[in-house]
């Protein structure tokens, strides 16, 4: 049994949701009047202006009270206004549990799923709950004073946005009349529901403008905006009504992720959206013109999709072959086998295939899963699909209407139709797609012709003169010949990813990726012959290389979908259109896509709020199993977040730590380990991408044995100084930055862990060398140095000299001897490079003989030069005749 609070008792409390408006305030006040002994428990987090306003001017009406000093076990009754969730409410739910306490409901809006089972229970679709308890009130002939009846209309008028919102029914009308009558103070209740717009909540308003989409759903027009905050947004509800006002639109939601949690408002003057509905399948709640809710653990592009689905679950509006087919359709040939049709099902998750002959491309019938099952029962799975196919199917073009899938499919009993327009697999519809379709919306459609409008999920504006002013003119001639060749063979094309985020960034663009909704080798080869030029082609992944120039490469794709058979393998490759083609990659940032069709030519296309997620500096995934179907993008979100300076998003964090938990790491290969790490140590500073490494844990992945510590900071510190100096040097030598950032993290380790360490990550034998042998001798001959110091120019010439670049700066960052590390550079470049100006050839003239005599007297003439003297040949002459006779050498 639980110890009992300390504090008062009460028989009745009152309450009502988190997040309470005006009218949940308002009337828990009404309902005070009507259980005179209760006391008020506030839900919490009310908003800023709420809190200002009873706090200092009406909170001496309430009857309130702190649930945590308040004795439950005397409660009797539970008065529940403006909701019946349990999930929005606080502070009340041990009286919840208890089957001894009554709950009374006063609400206005409609019931749902995660509703209490009240004693007693009043609804009424008005405007405002405190419509309800004051109409009430008013039959009772229960007295208002003023101050009273001003709480009560503040609760009205903001419930029905003053009388214009579509919820405003006439007993609202009235109810407010009769607190005017009872001396409410409109002077108030307009001070504070008609608010103005604060300064800092301008750019919030010029942001949910700017970020919104326009999408026809199911006939409907829908505005949807996504954006990101990471502070609380107050007042956020009374800036979306704000839009809502300014671009006068009908149906509006504003999702918002604040934090880790994405928040949606919503707000609807039409009938055939029910909005409460909508976003209680999200946990929220409301009524038809105005609903919230709030979801954790998801990114903004997921709740945006959800949404979208919903919404198309939810209008009642007309749907034909456009919106009701899945694109692209998946088919097998007529001459696989059974058993391959099973496993193409299972892969997907579907119970009917196509049947395609590969090569006229022509539409043949369906098989389906029952029949599969049936054959592979009677161990026939190796007999071919045609032998056992639907072969009488018929099929509809894409402009169908609904009475003609109907037919198909209830008439005819066709379980599935392939939309073809000329002689063209378009996608398909089920028969699972039609009944879910007509069951959602209770037949409740028009059987005509009226086409739906496409559809419009990506945000698409126009960067052409960004473009002009970015690009330089032989690069926009090359983007404008390749949109002209897709142009000639009929094919969409997009410039991808890197290539577009960079634009948008204002960095360097470098590579070309271009994505062929068709087939990209065929393109491929075609541009290249038209621009006169090479192309390498690979069939197993579907790309090519058209070679424009040594400088300008263009990688062009077939738009491709990708599924992983299991965590961590390479991903199996199909074609696919562009939209499933950029919702295959990594993160937000890199879905970005630009029509480079004549047309289209510089729209950009944003499926996922990538330009919002640029604008707010935030790496975010696409899909929570992200990391775990590839860990890699582990690795990557880290570098993309180090080279832009942007911050990994909450719910991405929480995905990378999620998919680390389940070693998602154990299947992946070490070459793609050591790939991921050679690109994150060859950035400009990789030192705060290898600190949010070790904030992850992943320095395990590499050796449980690894250790990365405040001692190993200062030497990768001292690596990027001493890299930073070499490259500022502009010395035309190439070098692996990476190695130098990679030999200091083993630079503690034992040789076997070293050795281990090779092993996991497959490195190849060269750079295995590089990292064992070479490095410890480098480390060896560091030692040598810095005990003998100071050493003479000789001494330190013939200690580095066989010492590649990547060693001598690993030995400058490795040092704490400034003197040492200044030496070293000073060899570096001044005398590495010193050689004799006499060759073999001279010497052989004075009479030295071919062999051992010839290094000898080199080596001997370097030294003197090393030493400050000889600066002519002549002098080198001298100097190699004396040595040579003074060594009987001549």
């Amino acid at each position: 049994m639980a110890p009992k609070k300390k504090g008062s008792t009460a028989k009745t409390i009152i309450t009502s949701h988190v997040n309470a408006d005006y009218d949940a305030i308002a009337a828990m006040l009404a309902a005070q009047k009507l259980y005179p002994d209760a006391r008020i428990i506030f839900p919490g987090s009310q908003e800023k202006t709420l809190r200002d306003f009873f706090i200092h001017s009406m909170g001496y009406l309430f009857n309130m009270a702190d649930p945590a000093f308040i004795d439950f076990s005397d409660t009797s009754t539970l008065v529940l206004v403006d909701t019946r969730q349990k999930n929005r409410l606080t502070g009340v739910k041990e009286l919840l549990e208890k089957k001894e306490v009554a709950i009374h409901v006063y609400d206005h809006h409609p019931p749902g799923p995660d509703d209490v089972t009240p004693a007693m229970e009043v609804f009424k679709s008005y405007g405002a709950t405190t419509t309800i308890l004051c109409e009430i009130l008013q039959k009772k002939n229960i007295p208002i004073t003023p101050e009273e009846a001003t709480v009560m209309a503040l609760g009205i008028y903001e419930d029905t946005g003053v009388f214009t919102y579509a919820s405003t029914t006439p007993a609202d009308f009235i109810q407010a009349g009769f607190l005017l009558g009872c001396g409410a103070s409109l002077n108030t209740v307009v001070s504070l529901v008609v608010r103005e717009i604060k300064a800092e909540q301008i750019s919030w308003l010029n942001d949910l403008l700017n970020e919104m989409t326009r999408h026809q759903i199911n006939g409907l027009d829908v505005h949807i905006s996504t954006i990101s905050s990471n502070t609380y947004i107050t007042d956020l509800a009374s800036i979306v009504q704000k839009v809502m006002r300014m671009e006068n639109l009908e149906l509006y939601f504003a999702v918002v992720l604040m934090g880790n949690k994405v928040h949606i408002i919503a707000r609807n003057r039409i009938p055939e959206v029910d909005v409460g509905r909508i976003l209680s399948m999200f946990g929220g709640g409301g009524h038809a013109y105005a609903a919230s809710a709030k979801i954790e653990n998801h990114t903004l592009a997921q709740v945006e999709h959800l949404l979208i689905d919903q919404l198309k679950k939810e209008t009642r509006q007309i749907q034909v072959a456009r919106s009701l087919m899945s694109s692209p359709a998946i088919t097998i040939e007529p001459g696989a086998s059974c058993e391959q049709a099973g496993n193409t099902m299972t892969r997907y998750n579907i119970n009917t295939l196509l049947v395609v002959n590969p090569d006229s491309g022509s539409y043949e019938g369906y098989i389906t899963r029952q029949v599969v099952e049936k054959i592979l029962f009677h161990q026939l799975k190796t007999r071919p699909v045609e032998e056992y196919m639907n072969s009488e199917a018929t099929f509809i073009s894409s402009d169908a209407n609904l009475a003609e899938i109907e037919y198909q499919i209830i008439e005819k009993k066709q379980r599935i139709i392939p939309v073809i327009d000329h002689e063209e697999i378009k996608g398909v519809i089920t028969r699972t797609d039609l009944l879910n379709f007509l069951v959602q919306h209770d037949k409740a459609v028009k059987r005509t012709d009226q086409l739906v409008f496409k559809k419009q999920n990506a945000r698409k504006r126009r960067i052409h003169n960004l473009m002009a002013q970015r690009l330089d003119d032989r690069t926009m001639d090359l983007l404008k010949s390749i949109g002209a060749a897709g142009d000639e063979l009929g094919l969409n094309l997009y410039v991808v990813g890197g290539f577009v985020r960079d634009l948008l960034l204002q960095r360097t663009v470098d590579d070309i990726d271009i994505v062929v909704e068709g087939d990209g080798i065929a393109f491929a080869r075609y541009v290249a012959e038209k621009l006169n030029c090479r192309v390498n082609t690979h069939k197993k992944f579907g790309t090519a290389v058209v070679i424009v120039s040594e400088q300008i490469k263009v990688d062009v794709a077939s738009a491709r979908l990708e599924y992983y058979d299991f965590p961590a393998a390479l991903p199996i490759v199909e074609k696919s259109s562009i939209k499933r083609d950029l919702a295959r990659r990594d993160f937000t940032i890199n879905t970005l896509a630009l029509s480079l069709n004549a047309d289209t030519f510089g729209t950009l296309i944003d499926y996922f709020g990538a330009t919002r997620d640029l604008k707010d500096k935030t790496i975010r995934t696409i899909h929570n199993l992200s990391f775990v179907e590839d860990p890699t993008r582990i690795f990557r979100a880290i570098k993309f977040a180090n080279r832009f300076g942007f911050d990994i998003g909450k719910v991405t964090a929480n995905l990378i730590r999620n998919a680390i938990k389940v070693d998602c790491f154990k299947n992946l290969s070490g070459l793609r380990v050591l790939s991921e790490l050679k690109q994150i140590f060859s950035e400009e500073d990789p030192i705060p991408a290898i600190r949010s490494m070790t904030d992850y844990g992943l320095e395990k992945v590499i050796h449980p044995r690894l250790e990365i510590t405040p001692a190993t900071y200062q030497i990768l510190e001292s690596a990027n100084k001493t890299l930073t100096w070499h490259d500022l040097l502009y010395v035309q030598e190439t070098y692996p930055r990476w190695a130098v950032y990679f030999m200091v993290l083993l630079h503690r380790c034992t040789f076997k862990v070293s050795e281990q360490i090779c092993d996991r990550l497959m490195i190849p034998v060269g750079e295995r060398q590089l990292l064992l042998e070479t490095r410890y001798k480098a480390e060896n001959r560091l030692g040598f140095i810095e005990s003998n110091h100071p050493v003479s120019r000789q001494k330190l010439y013939w200690a580095l000299i066989n010492f590649n670049t990547v060693f001598v700066l690993y030995m400058m960052a490795l040092t704490k001897n400034e003197a040492v590390r200044r030496d070293i550079s000073n060899f570096y470049t001044q005398f590495r490079h010193v050689t004799p100006k006499i060759r073999g050839k001279d010497l052989i003239r004075i009479g030295v003989t071919p062999g051992p005599a010839f290094t000898k007297i080199l080596n001997e003439v370097r030294n003197a030069k090393l030493d400050g003297h000889l600066d002519t040949r002549e002098k080198e002459m001298d100097f190699a005749i004396k040595y040579a006779r003074e060594n009987n050498m001549i």
